[in-house]
């Protein structure tokens, strides 16, 4: 990077906070970025789902963020639920993102046969009881027969209370949404796909999709990591390095695009 400081939006998945997902990560970013680490919007001031929630309330829950940090123009990183918004984002204000990357998003908002097939399970699991709802969840994010990791010591941090309200109404709001495949088609910057070898299956399908859609589009595999132990918090410094050649890719897409237009208006 030429040592310029990158303004980012990191949006997490369902479960975990922002500041803690991202904790490790922005420690090997330190300097480089101006961070707008951002909750989701289904948590925003209430134990309970806002009223109406939708995929559309991420999108303009990014847009209030940006505004009130003063950025006009920015990168987005998200994962699970987080990714899903990101690219919700993207297809509705492609003019504001330098470049997006996402780790295993929880949808991608169009027609596949894998999303056909894994939605009916989220489906059944929605329809538990609530302390089965959790580990049927948990369950399937991860390939078949991986094992969920054992719960943390200690009694469950105050925002868990939340988490199953908020899952049942996220995942009812990523099947509503749709996106038009032609918005990905048109988005020239940058996008970064990463997942784990030992998650579920959804998401290499998923990353042959959006292969296909977005023009400017590289991934990576993480041997060894799943959905629940994702590569942003267990090789933090592979990931930093995979963003900096990510946000150079985008810098010299914008620098070319200048030329360009430059030359246009010069002619």
């Amino acid at each position: 990077m030429s040592g310029s400081v990158e303004r980012v939006i990191f949006l997490p998945g369902i479960i975990m906070p922002c500041a803690l997902r991202y904790a490790a990560l922005l420690r090997e970013l330190d300097g480089e970025v101006d961070a707008l680490t951002k909750d989701l919007e289904v948590y925003a001031g209430s134990t309970t789902p806002p009223p109406g929630f939708s995929i559309d309330t991420e999108v303009e829950g990014i847009g209030r963020a940006a505004d009130a940090a003063g950025f006009e123009r920015f990168h987005l990183y998200g994962h699970s639920g987080g990714g899903a918004a990101t690219l919700a984002y993207v297809a509705a204000h492609p003019d504001r993102v330098l470049s997006l990357a996402v780790d295993e998003p929880a949808s991608a908002f169009v027609d596949n046969e894998a999303s056909r097939e894994y939605w009916p399970q989220i489906d059944r699991a929605r329809a538990l009881p609530e302390a089965e709802r959790m580990r049927e969840f948990l369950r399937l994010q991860l390939a078949p027969g991986v094992a969920p990791p054992p719960p943390p010591d200690g009694p469950p941090p105050l925002w868990m209370a939340t988490r199953p309200a908020g899952v049942a109404a996220y995942a009812a709001a990523l099947q509503e949404h749709r996106v038009d495949e032609s918005r990905y088609r048109e988005f020239s910057p940058p996008v970064y796909f990463s997942h784990g070898s030992l998650s579920h299956p959804v998401w290499a399908a998923m990353r042959v999709t959006l292969a296909g859609l977005f023009p400017c589009y590289t991934a990576e595999l993480y041997s060894g990591l799943h959905h629940l132990r994702t590569s942003h918090q267990a090789e933090p410094a592979r990931v930093a390095a995979a963003l900096r050649r990510h946000w150079a890719w985008a810098a010299e897409q914008e620098r070319a695009l200048g030329q360009t237009l430059g030359a246009v208006r010069s002619s």
